[in-house]
C-alpha cells in the first residue's frame, strides 16, 4: 500500500514526544517508517551515509513510497566505494538520491589555517572538520523540514546505547526518528541477504561503519562495530556532531 504524502497528518511539537514513543515503540522497522511517511508526509527525509543501516532504511522506504526523498553528505573525502553504493541504489530503486556539499569558502578558510589533515592533530580540529564538512550541510539539507530519519541503532557505540525510535533534535530543531534503533547487527546483515539488498563493498573488508576515507579503517571481526571511525580518539568522543545537539560549525582554532 502506498502512503499519501500529500495527505499527512499534522506534525507534534517536542512535548508530545513521550506519547508518540509510547505508541511507536513496539513497531517493527518498517511499522515505524510507514508511520513516518504518514505524519510527515513530503516534509521527513531519509539522510544515508550508505552504510548497511541506511540502505536497510532504503529498502524499506522504497517499499512502501517510491516518492520519498533519500538525502546524502558528500564530504569531498568519501570513499570511491560509497560512491559506487550510491549508483548502486539509483539502479535498483531508480532513486535520485539529493547530494549535499560543504561550503566550498568554508573548506577553503579550513584548510588554508589548519591544513588538509588537520583532524588527526585534535579532537577540536577533528570536530572543526565534521562541522564545515557534515553538519553546516546537514543543516542546509534538513532547513524547512519536520523530521528526518537516520540508522543509527543503540549497539552500535557506547555513544549512542540510549537512542530511541523518536528522538528531538535539538541542534536541527526537529524530530529524529530511529526505526533501527532496537536491531542488532546481525538482524542487519539478515535483512540485507534476504532481500538482495546492495551495499557499500567495503563492509565485506572489514569496515562495519564507514564515514570519511582519512578517518574510517578496517577493524577485527569481533571489534568495536565504530572502532575503525577516528580510533586515534576514546570512543567517547566519537561522533561528528550529526547525532549531537549542535548549533552548528565549530568556532575556527
Amino acid at each position: 500500500m502506498r502512503t499519501d504524502l500529500t495527505t499527512a497528518k499534522p506534525t507534534a511539537s517536542q512535548a508530545d514526544i513521550p506519547g508518540l514513543l509510547r505508541q511507536i515503540a513496539p513497531m517493527t522497522a518498517e511499522e515505524v517508517v510507514r508511520w513516518a511517511l504518514e505524519r510527515f508526509g513530503p516534509r521527513i527525509v531519509l539522510a544515508s551515509s550508505f552504510g548497511a543501516e541506511d540502505v536497510v532504511l532504503i529498502d524499506l522506504l522504497m517499499n512502501i513510497d517510491r516518492r520519498a526523498r533519500v538525502i546524502t553528505l558528500d564530504t569531498g573525502r568519501l570513499h570511491q566505494e560509497t560512491y559506487n553504493a550510491i549508483d548502486a541504489v539509483r539502479e535498483r530503486y531508480g532513486l535520485v538520491t539529493e547530494v549535499f556539499f560543504p561550503n566550498a569558502d568554508d573548506v577553503q578558510q579550513m584548510v588554508a589555517e589548519k591544513g588538509l589533515n588537520l583532524f588527526y592533530h585534535s579532537i577540536e580540529n577533528r570536530k572543526r572538520c565534521c562541522a564545515v564538512r557534515k553538519v553546516e550541510p546537514l543543516r542546509r539539507a534538513l532547513s524547512g523540514l519536520d523530521a528526518w530519519v537516520t540508522g543509527i541503532r543503540r549497539d552500535q557505540n557506547v555513544t549512542r546505547a540510549g537512542v530511541e525510535k523518536l528522538e528531538w533534535d535539538d541542534g536541527n530543531r526537529l524530530f529524529k526518528v530511529n526505526p533501527l534503533a532496537d536491531w542488532s547487527w546481525d538482524e542487519v546483515w539478515k535483512y540485507i541477504r534476504e532481500h538482495n539488498v546492495p551495499y557499500n563493498a567495503l563492509h565485506d573488508r572489514g569496515f562495519p561503519s564507514i564515514g570519511c576515507a582519512p578517518c574510517t579503517r578496517a577493524v577485527q571481526a569481533d571489534g568495536d562495530l565504530r572502532g575503525g571511525r577516528w580510533w586515534w580518539e576514546h570512543p567517547e568522543t566519537r561522533e561528528c556532531g550529526l547525532h549531537n545537539p549542535a548549533p552548528g560549525p565549530q568556532p575556527k582554532t
